[in-house]
């Protein structure tokens, strides 16, 4: 029998974004593989073995200037190469295509040297001018900075001087220097592309790229398929092939492991975590995760040109509504009875695992469950029930309000049958919306509320950018990079201290004042912070790395070290008997295994990019 290992929740770094939303993006009319200069890339397919990845998350986009989802960036992680990289370890950032970087005394000019012998998998070279090329495009067409623009909105200027030199000149100082976020993607066949905004980079393959794998091959909810770089510097990947196989439901998916038509399924419930635990060739993992949870609330949907739309209640513009509806929240009940205990309550944005940034409200501040005290803060300001117990909005109307629910999240659905339960107390209706995508209304602003989650990346920067005024879309008609339109301009002032704060105390200290700022005003009530709950059979994958190494997860790294460094077992060809190996504790040359263990020896701890990355 396989037991579960479950690691106490702990501070910890967490991976890059990777939202739940996110955006609708329109079908490429050109192909990458088919403008001039385009060359197919080497498969690296050397044998028969392929691991297997179920997932229940779409790709919205191939492209690297687009993708903003967990599974998508996750493969951008995959398919190209950063400036730098986090340690396996402790998330701290190490070498990636930069091998080294300096900065000027006054940190407004950054150089990076660029590895010697890195190779696209097309055989070109990578230099420093395909670096420049990729942030050059992204500081000078709006469509290209998407996914990353929070990175180089404060970039002055970039130069390739040399083959193997990057500069950076800085407007001002930039404390993510070392924490670009940004995948680099080769001139030669990007600069061909016209329309960043429609090109999805997922009409020929293989794809060009200078990662761990190269993509060779994508149908929208089915598949993803990816084979071994094998000019990657730092060695090829050990399995023949990679493929993400999508799932609408979870139930399937593990199914699918049960039978052997998948080797690793995450994002498992509580309960289809304990069942898979008991299973022969089964190991299930259960560490602290880099991802929130929580109800976002329409401040009202708006633009930078100023322009509202959408159809948001106008209630909730009212702070003492979200104020009661938070104190009408009981997260140790959603702990305990929606996520048994495989989470830990919700207070700030940033989760436990990164003890720098995790903030916790001071008393005085806390809203605990307190559903009396909700009842006196809608009386008080106006909201008072009707004879049929109904609470009446300021028109007189009954409040009732929608919140959109993933629905191939049983999370979702369960906590919105609790929260029906809670806020009907108080006389307000709640109609919970399930669809399988949000992406439409979200964007659009046609929402009252939204279950809400973004895995955090080692250096916050991201999942706090997506809250400030300059990520709302340029007008109606764009999507912008905003998580739910929140503007507020305090938040945009200790957005912009905390951005060129290099001094790392000072900086976590504007963080959590950051986090302070939107615990009040109200607009995003974090709810939990889930551990990661995932599974993979033993006789097909004999040891995989988890981040971080003590008691770290597998799915949505921050970095690529899990399915770089899966071992096939000896019976990963297909047949269902095999050894039962443990995981790798180290990355290096050498690889040590610890063999015959029934309780998973994890990492300590990575997580998404549920987030980014």
């Amino acid at each position: 029998m396989v037991m579960v290992t479950k690691v106490p929740s702990r501070p910890a770094r967490v991976a890059r974004r990777a939202p739940r939303l996110l955006l609708a993006c329109g079908l490429a009319a050109v192909s990458l593989g088919s403008l001039p200069g385009a060359a197919v890339a080497e498969d690296g397919s050397s044998g028969g073995t392929t691991l297997t990845v179920a997932v229940s998350q779409s790709i919205e986009s191939l492209s690297p200037f687009l993708a903003q989802k967990l599974t998508s960036t996750s493969v951008q992680r995959l398919a190209y190469e950063y400036l730098t990289n986090y340690d396996v370890k402790d998330a701290h950032p190490i070498p990636g295509l930069a091998t080294s970087w300096t900065s000027s005394p006054d940190k407004l000019t950054w150089t990076y040297t660029i590895r010697e012998g890195s190779q696209w998998s097309d055989g070109r070279p990578v230099t420093a001018e395909d670096a420049a090329w990729t942030f050059t495009t992204m500081m000078t067409d709006p469509d290209a900075a998407t996914a990353n623009g929070n990175f180089t909105a404060n970039f002055a200027r970039v130069t390739a001087p040399d083959p193997r030199t990057l500069v950076i000149r800085l407007k001002k100082p930039q404390a993510t220097m070392t924490a670009l976020d940004v995948p680099i993607v080769p001139k030669h066949i990007w600069e061909k592309v016209g329309d960043f905004s429609k090109f999805n980079n997922d009409q020929s393959f293989p794809i060009v790229g200078n990662g761990p794998f190269v993509i060779t091959d994508f149908k929208v909810d089915q598949y993803i398929k990816l084979k071994p770089n094998k000019k990657f510097w730092r060695g090829a990947p050990k399995f023949d092939e990679l493929v993400f196989k999508y799932y609408k439901d979870g139930d399937a998916a593990v199914a699918a492991l049960q039978k052997g038509e998948v080797s690793f399924v995450p994002n498992l419930t509580p309960a289809q975590a304990e069942a898979l635990s008991k299973q022969k060739d089964i190991k299930a993992n259960d560490a602290p995760g880099r991802r929130f949870y929580a109800l976002a609330t329409n401040p009202g949907a708006k633009a930078r040109d100023g322009a509202a739309f959408g159809n948001g209640n106008k209630a909730l513009l009212d702070p003492e509504v979200r104020r009661a509806l938070f104190l009408a929240v009981d997260r140790t009940t959603l702990v305990e009875k929606v996520f048994q205990g495989h989470a830990v309550e919700g207070e700030g944005y940033i989760p436990p695992r990164f003890g720098a940034y995790f903030w916790k409200p001071a008393d005085g501040q806390r809203r605990a469950y307190d559903p009396v005290e909700a009842a006196k803060v809608l009386d008080a300001a106006g909201y008072r029930k009707g004879g049929d117990g109904r609470r009446l909005g300021k028109d007189g109307r009954p409040l009732e309000f929608r919140i959109l629910c993933h629905a191939t999240d049983p999370n979702d659905k369960a906590v919105g049958k609790y929260l029906q339960e809670w806020w009907g107390g108080l006389g307000i209706g709640l109609k919970v919306e399930c669809l399988d995508s949000v992406s439409d209304p979200w964007v659009k602003g046609d929402y009252d509320l939204a279950f809400d989650g973004w895995s955090v990346n080692p250096d916050p920067d991201y999942v706090l950018s997506i809250h400030t005024c300059g990520a709302l879309p340029r007008t109606p008609k764009d999507t912008g990079a905003t998580d739910n339109f929140i503007c507020d301009r305090e938040f945009d002032g200790l957005y912009a201290r905390q951005a060129v704060e290099y001094d790392a105390a000072k900086r976590a200290d504007l963080v959590k004042r950051m986090q302070s700022r939107l615990y009040d005003t109200g607009y995003m009530n974090v709810m939990a912070y889930p551990n990661a709950l995932e599974a993979y059979r033993t006789d097909r994958i004999a040891s995989i790395t988890t981040m971080p190494e003590a008691g770290g997860n597998l799915w949505g790294q921050d970095g690529y070290w899990s399915w770089w460094s899966a071992v096939p077992a000896a019976s990963s060809g297909g047949d269902e008997g095999g050894s039962s190996t443990g995981v790798i504790v180290g990355i290096g040359v050498a690889v040590v295994v610890v063999a015959g263990a029934g309780v998973l020896i994890g990492l300590r701890r990575r997580t998404t990019a549920d987030d980014r990355e």
